[in-house]
């Protein structure tokens, strides 16, 4: 795909995002909306896989460790053909496959089920290692919150990337400096989030505008660091796309009613 189709499919995704939530009347809008372009980016552009293998073992996997921004993988997943758009209609409902977070037992394309902060990091540098250890050929992505890396989990995990040379490993920062009580800042600060991942071990790619899809895909692109993880920075907006959402904390985890629904569609139309 040439980058604006891809912009084009993000858009997409985001009008998605929006649907199930306001059907749904629950969920979490402001971090998935963040995170929109690298999904996009990895599902149609840089990922190894195949909708109608998806159990193929050597496909690539990937883990999404921010779990509550699953309406973004959700939106993502049904976009690429893993399942039907009817399934919006049952986001967050007893028996539906898609449950509030991702569960890898329901819904075709998840390769883990997260939602726990840190867990998802941990599972991806398993899922890295035991791939190194059998020789499997697949790349291993996981994309993380900013509010989740102050977990301690987060950095343990990192430290056993780092020590077993994980460079079948790319760890995304989905930084949009918020969380749910406010800024990171606020709540708790990341520091120099760079020099922290470097000291870490990582090789690591910082990215100005983290919703240009041109700058998210050339990141992507750069060949692995022979025995280093990658660690992405991509600078985003909480909120992306919709004019009253972007940059406010409120809509870390809160639907939109019918009117502010109708206008998010129309902020996202083509």
């Amino acid at each position: 795909m040439d980058i604006q189709a891809l912009e084009k499919q993000a858009r997409q995704v985001r009008r998605d995002i929006i649907t199930m939530i306001s059907k749904a009347g629950a969920g979490h809008p402001g971090g998935s909306l963040s995170c929109t372009d690298a999904l996009v980016a990895l599902y149609f552009e840089i990922m190894n896989v195949d909708p109608a293998n998806d159990k193929d073992p050597n496909r690539d996997r990937f883990v999404l460790s921010k779990g509550h921004a699953a309406p973004a993988l959700y939106g993502t997943l049904c976009e690429r053909g893993y399942f039907g758009r009817e399934e919006f209609d049952r986001f967050r409902q007893l028996h539906g496959i898609l449950q509030g977070h991702p569960d890898t037992k329901k819904c075709p394309g998840v390769d883990a089920s997260t939602g726990s902060l840190g867990q998802g990091i941990s599972i991806a540098v398993g899922m890295a290692l035991g791939a190194k250890h059998t020789g499997n050929p697949c790349h291993v992505y996981t994309v993380v919150g900013d509010g989740e890396s102050q977990e301690g989990i987060v950095w343990e995990a990192s430290m056993a990337a780092a020590h077993y040379h994980l460079d079948n490993l790319t760890v995304i920062l989905d930084h949009n400096g918020m969380q749910i009580d406010g800024t990171n800042d606020e709540v708790m600060s990341l520091g120099d989030i760079k020099a922290k991942a470097l000291s870490f071990g990582y090789d690591v790619i910082e990215v100005a505008d983290g919703n240009d899809m041109q700058q998210v895909v050339d990141a992507l692109r750069v060949p692995a660091c022979p025995g280093k993880p990658r660690y992405i920075i991509l600078n985003t907006v909480k909120g992306k796309g919709v004019s009253f959402m972007e940059g406010q904390v409120g809509w870390h985890g809160k639907a939109p009613n019918a009117e502010q629904a109708a206008q998010a569609l129309k902020d996202l139309e083509d």
